[in-house]
């Protein structure tokens, strides 16, 4: 076979997105062991939660405090990046000011 047989060969055997065609599009879990996966990490939730419900609850306040910094770092990216946010824009004029 050829060079040029073997690339018409692979190509047949890919979708339209290069994926190879006997693969869910779907990926992981959306195949039958990932939907066996979900179910059995909902199971394990339900059950750690219910036996551990007392535990939980008593760290629920300190966990809320928690997700103040946490949410403020991860929204703001650490700080350690871009501060050219508006490099690209033209400087805006004052309301009523010079045209």
């Amino acid at each position: 076979m050829s060079m040029h047989h073997d690339a018409d060969h692979l190509a047949a055997a890919n979708d339209d997105r290069g994926r190879p065609a006997d693969r869910p599009s779907g990926g992981f879990w959306r195949s039958r062991g990932g939907l066996v996966a979900i179910g059995f990490l909902l199971i394990a939730a339900f059950l750690l939660f219910s036996e551990h419900r007392a535990h939980v609850l008593g760290y629920l306040p300190f966990l809320l405090l928690l997700a103040c910094p946490l949410m403020h770092l991860f929204m703001h990216h650490g700080h350690g990046g871009r501060h050219d946010h508006g490099a690209g824009a033209p400087p805006s004029r004052p309301e009523g000011g010079p045209r």
